[in-house]
C-alpha cells in the first residue's frame, strides 16, 4: 500500500467496505441510547447534521448561481442512518465521541435528505480505519475474528428507535460502505419477515455488494425485493459506481459476490432510474473534496465558495452488466469547448496511480444525492398513500 493511500486512510478520507463482522469472545457493554450523547443525528436539536449544504450550481456555460437548502422538520417519514468507516480513534474500535470526520461525513452524504425526513443517525463503534490500515499493512494470511461491537451497537440503536421515537411513521434506512454492511445484516436478521417490515418505506445500501439470486429480484432479503420503480416502497436500493473508463478489473472489491457463488450476482439499482438505462445524475460533489481545486470547477472562473457544487448535465449513469460484475457505470460528459471542468475527482490512488478495484468508491453517495432525495420523497408520498 502506498503512502498516498494510507494518508487517505490515515485522514478519515477513504470510506471502506468492510466485511460483516464476527463475533469476537468479549464485547464491551452495552451503549444508552436514551442518551442523547451516543447520537450522531437526532431531530429536534442542531447538531453534525445541522451543517451547511449551501450548493453552488454550475451550469454547461458556465453560470453561477447559488441553491439554498434547509429541512422539513415535519417530514412524514424518517431515516435512519449508519455511516461508512471514517473514524481515526486509536485502536479496533473507535469510541462514541463525534470526531470532525463522522461530523464531515454526516454533512456530505446525509443531511440533505433532511429536506424530506426526520434523520436518526446514531454513533456506534465500528471497526476504525486505525485498525484496517494496520491489517492491511500485515498482508495476507490469518485475521484474528473483527469484534462484533458495532453490529450490535446499530441494533440496540434500532431497537431503541424503534421503542421510542419511530411511533409508527415510516422510515428508509441509508447507509455506505461499512454502514450499508451493518444494515444489511441489520435487514435481515431483524427486519426481514418481521413486524418492523411494515414500516421500511426504502432501504439505500450504497458502496456495498448485495447479493442477489441470479436473474432475481430477491436473495439476501427474502421478502424485500430491489426497487424497480420510484413509486415502488419496502425495497432496496443498492450499487456501487465506476468510471466507464476504468471498469472493475477481476480483484475489484465490488460488483460481484465476495464468496464466489456462481448462483448469486450483486445488485445495482440507479437512483437516478430505477427501471434501467441511462440517465442523467444529480450529483452533490464536495467543493474541495479528493483533491478538486475548488477554482477547478470553471475554467479561468473564480474560486467557489459554498461547500457543495452541482454540475448539471456533467455526468450520467446507468447500470450494466460487464465481463461478471454488475456496477453503476458513470461517464463524464466532457466538452473542452465549454468552459466547465471535464472531470471530477473521486478515485482511490495509490500514488499517482488510480486503484481500479475501489471505483467511485468514494464519491458512491455524491454521485446520486439528488437523485436520491427526490426518491425518498417519491417514495414517501406513496408510501404515506397506501397507509
Amino acid at each position: 500500500m502506498s503512502r498516498t493511500l494510507l494518508a487517505a486512510l490515515a485522514a478519515g478520507a477513504l470510506t471502506l467496505g468492510v466485511a460483516q463482522p464476527t463475533l469476537a469472545q468479549t464485547e464491551p457493554p452495552k451503549n444508552d441510547y436514551a442518551d442523547a450523547a451516543n447520537w450522531l443525528c437526532r431531530p429536534g436539536r442542531t447538531d453534525a447534521c445541522s451543517a451547511d449544504n449551501t450548493t453552488t450550481v454550475v451550469a454547461a456555460d458556465g453560470k453561477l448561481t447559488v441553491e439554498t437548502w434547509k429541512a422539513n422538520p415535519k417530514a412524514k417519514i424518517d431515516c435512519f442512518y449508519v455511516y461508512p468507516t471514517v473514524s481515526n480513534d486509536p485502536g479496533e474500535i473507535s469510541d462514541m465521541i463525534p470526531g470532525p470526520e463522522e461530523k464531515a461525513v454526516v454533512t456530505s452524504q446525509l443531511n440533505r435528505l433532511g429536506s424530506k425526513c426526520r434523520i436518526y443517525a446514531p454513533m456506534y463503534r465500528q471497526y476504525t480505519l486505525t485498525a484496517l490500515r494496520a491489517a492491511v499493512m500485515a498482508g495476507p494470511g490469518p485475521r484474528k475474528p473483527r469484534p462484533n461491537t458495532g453490529y450490535l451497537d446499530v441494533v440496540d440503536a434500532w431497537n431503541y428507535y424503534l421503542a421510542h421515537e419511530n411511533h409508527g411513521r415510516g422510515v428508509v434506512l441509508i447507509g455506505h460502505s461499512q454502514g450499508s454492511g451493518m444494515l444489511t445484516q441489520l435487514i435481515a436478521s431483524e427486519i426481514d419477515g418481521k413486524p418492523s417490515q411494515k414500516l421500511l418505506v426504502s432501504a439505500i445500501l450504497a458502496g456495498t455488494p448485495l447479493p442477489l439470486d441470479k436473474g432475481k429480484a430477491t436473495g439476501t432479503f427474502k421478502s424485500i425485493p430491489i426497487c424497480t420503480s420510484n413509486g415502488q416502497t419496502g425495497c432496496v436500493v443498492a450499487y456501487s459506481s465506476f468510471r466507464d473508463t476504468i471498469p472493475p478489473p477481476a480483484n475489484s472489491r465490488y460488483g460481484k459476490p465476495r464468496d464466489g457463488d456462481p448462483t448469486k450476482e450483486v445488485a445495482c439499482v440507479n437512483p437516478a432510474a430505477l427501471g434501467g438505462g441511462k440517465a442523467v445524475l444529480h450529483s452533490y460533489l464536495a467543493t474541495a473534496a479528493n483533491g478538486m481545486d475548488p477554482a477547478a470547477w470553471v475554467k479561468g472562473g473564480p474560486k467557489i465558495e459554498t461547500p457543495f457544487v452541482s454540475v448539471p448535465g456533467l455526468l450520467t449513469g446507468e447500470c450494466v452488466s460487464k465481463n461478471g460484475f454488475n456496477y453503476l457505470e458513470v461517464h463524464v460528459n466532457a466538452d473542452p469547448a465549454d468552459p466547465r471542468t471535464d472531470d471530477i475527482k473521486g478515485d482511490v490512488q495509490y500514488g499517482p496511480q488510480v486503484a481500479a478495484d475501489w471505483g467511485l468508491h468514494l464519491i458512491d453517495v455524491n454521485l446520486v444525492m439528488g437523485d436520491l432525495v427526490a426518491l425518498v420523497g417519491d417514495e414517501a408520498k406513496a408510501y404515506l398513500a397506501k397507509r
